[in-house]
């Protein structure tokens, strides 16, 4: 259990996070977490599809839930006197699906649809692409966390049960709590927990397979569209390697310092100067499994060549000679303003506490990660572009594809 005491705020948000998502997946169950998590909401012994939705709405809650990598979360926020009905629920949600038939049949269909929609969205395809050719097809993270077409249509209600049973387990599980906590409260929280959490089998932690880089070049075409979603990423730290000494923190800051606000060198560039793109952005994922450093556009078809030049010479300026005084004191502040701002997002703090108690085995002080990012050196940043250089890119292109913008984006980026 995690309490994160918020006392300011009038609302509070409790979840659930069991590490289980995708990367725990085989080739045959890929999506398999992400259907249970839709099929959680469908029925328990004691409340129907309808009846979980108004437990929630009646007290104006929002309940919630997403499946990502390394996690799935269930969520519900709303006023903190309400506590206790939140945790029941959550709890009979997580712990007591009955998955009935008839709902897993209409459920397919909206995942299905919503399969579709991505298909369709060159955006979320070239992330698709990215994931592909960063990792390859033989490991999960190279695979999407909706899943496959052929799987979500096979996937049967003893499949899901077998799943949970095995995924969903006491040692795999957070519930973790933000808002004002009185000592009253968290007593009785603690309690109830235990009540509604106890019986899950202990079970043991959910492990993964080291994602080892691939890199190179892929490509998604889709009809009808007239821009080129462009997608370059670098192998980069993840929290694990924190573990292990390693460190995440000049990858996070040379990512801010690259590409985040309008007087970045990246838009300043590739927006501001050469009008190449609406949206361009730079971002270092790091996850507890994988870590990516990520460069993203959207570009018209006529100017995309120009633009993956454009993005080679940034990088390898900087490689050269490092960052400039203004951008370095810029990416300082912003980190530090991104800290205090998510602090104040109790969301954000429960994923982040999840993350820390999965990877760490324990709850990291945000303050001692601030500092961590503020002790970066300028040479340590140029370190990372130069890092990012000599490295083989993984780049996915989708959407409207010149002919030969693969060929060009293989022999800037994927031969190093």
């Amino acid at each position: 259990m995690v309490g994160i005491a918020m006392p300011h705020r009038h609302t509070l948000a409790l979840s659930v996070f069991i590490r289980t998502g995708s990367l725990h997946e085989s080739r045959r169950d890929n999506g398999i977490s992400h259907v249970v998590e839709h099929m959680a909401f469908k029925g328990t012994p004691t409340r129907n599809c309808q009846q979980i939705n108004l437990a929630a709405e009646q007290l104006g809650a929002d309940l919630n839930a997403y499946t990502d990598r390394d996690h799935t979360a269930y969520q519900i926020e709303g006023l903190a006197d309400d506590l206790p009905t939140f945790v029941e629920l959550l709890a009979d949600i997580v712990l007591n699906g009955t998955f009935p038939e008839e709902e897993l049949a209409r459920e397919r269909q909206v995942i299905l649809h919503e399969l579709t929609e991505v298909q369709e969205d060159p955006a979320a395809m070239a992330f698709q692409a990215f994931d592909r050719a960063a990792y390859g097809a033989s490991h999960p993270a190279g695979r999407p966390i909706i899943g496959q077409r052929a799987n979500i249509e096979r996937f049967s209600r003893d499949e899901l049960c077998t799943y949970v049973r095995r995924q969903y387990t006491a040692c795999n599980t957070v519930v973790a709590v933000a808002g004002p906590l009185t000592a009253t409260r968290w007593r009785a929280l603690e309690r109830q927990v235990a009540a509604c959490f106890g019986a899950m089998p202990t079970g043991q932690p959910n492990t993964v397979a080291p994602a080892l880089w691939a890199g190179g070049v892929r490509q998604h075409r889709l009809a009808g569209s007239s821009q080129t979603q462009v997608v370059i990423g670098f192998s980069a730290p993840t929290l694990a390697d924190e573990t292990r000494g390693g460190s995440v923190a000049a990858d996070v800051l040379a990512a801010t310092l690259l590409g985040e606000g309008m007087s970045s060198p990246l838009l300043d560039d590739i927006r501001e100067r050469r009008g190449l793109a609406y949206y361009v952005a730079c971002s270092a994922d790091v996850q507890p499994l994988t870590g990516q450093f990520v460069i993203e556009a959207a570009t018209g078809a006529k100017e995309a060549s120009e633009y993956l030049g454009a993005v080679a010479q940034l990088l390898t300026r900087l490689a050269q000679d490092g960052p400039q005084d203004v951008d370095w004191a810029r990416a300082r502040k912003q980190l530090a303003v991104r800290a205090l701002r998510h602090l104040e997002q109790p969301g954000r703090r429960l994923e982040t506490a999840a993350q820390d108690l999965f990877t760490f085995g324990r709850l990291r002080d945000p303050h001692e990660v601030l500092a961590r990012l503020q002790a970066v050196s300028p040479a340590e940043v140029q370190a990372v572009f130069q890092r990012l250089v000599a490295s083989p890119a993984a780049v996915a292109l989708a959407g409207h594809v010149p002919t030969r913008l693969r060929e060009q984006a293989h022999t800037l980026w994927a031969t190093a």
